[in-house]
Formats: C-alpha cells, structure tokens, sequence
C-alpha cells in the first residue's frame, strides 16, 4: 500500500458553539464559513453554511465529526464526512479559543479518515476510495492535506 496525495484543502471557521458537558465530554460545534479544495483531480469550494464539525472534548484530545458539501470547479457537489483526532496542545486550544496563534502540520496529532459520497458521473471514483487526513489549525481556519490509500 501506498499514500498518494489527493487534494489539500483549508475551512475557514466560525467561532464554536459551546454545547456544554454532556455523557460523552464537552460538545462545540464549529460551523464552516467556507473554504477551497484543490488537487489535480479535485477542485471547488466548501459551501458555506453546508459543513460544520460536532466536536467533542475529552481530556488532552478533540474527537472529530465533521460533514461538508464541497462543490467542483464544473458544478457538481461532493458530500465529505470524516472522524478523526485532534490533541488538543496549548497552541491548539489557544488558536480555537482566543483566535491566536497557529500550528503546522506535524506539531500536534491531528489526522482525520475521510470519506465521500457523489452521485455525478465524472466523480463517482471518489465513492470507493478511502482517504486520510492531516491537519493544523490557524485563527479561523483549519488546513487539511489528504492522501489516497492506493495499491503498490
């Protein structure tokens, strides 16, 4: 097996939703203001008001649910959802909470597995491919790359 990139993408981020404790740790909800997704396979836009993460907070480590609707370059829409992992270091929390400050890839664990639906012909490869995610965060926005799980 082999990793091949597949796109890098950045969401611009709304301030969270404290939900509060519940069962499972402290919700937040961050809704998506947008965003751009580029790869040489892939390109478009995050919708706005069409993606938002459902994070959960527990202990040193946010617990990622995300859905978002990306739209290509030529119209057709793309529904990505993934789970993943965020430590939550100083620097991430500072970035989340006070909107300063930033990290870079690789600073923190923060990966994500991703998945994507579409029903349009010309990107319906996407349906059967299983992707991973590495992110960092900056104020307001967080950056993804994203690799393909490929055959040798």
């Amino acid at each position: 097996m082999r990793m091949e990139k597949l796109l890098s993408y950045h969401a611009n981020l709304l301030p969270g939703l404290d939900v509060g404790e519940g069962p499972f740790g402290n919700r937040l909800i961050v809704e998506v203001e947008g965003g751009e997704f580029q790869g040489p396979k892939l390109k478009g836009t995050i919708r706005k008001h069409a993606a938002a993460d459902w994070l959960t907070l527990c202990e040193d480590y946010g617990h990622l649910d995300v859905r978002a609707t990306f739209e290509t370059h030529d119209g057709a829409y793309i529904f990505v959802e993934y789970k993943g992992k965020l430590e939550m270091t100083a620097a991430v929390q500072a970035a989340l909470s006070t909107g300063e400050g930033s990290t870079e890839i690789g600073d923190q664990y923060f990966f994500t597995e991703i998945l994507m639906q579409t029903g349009d012909e010309r990107y319906k490869w996407v349906n059967n491919i299983i992707c991973v995610g590495q992110g960092r965060i900056l104020p307001g926005r967080v950056e993804y790359d994203v690799y393909q799980a490929m055959n040798d």
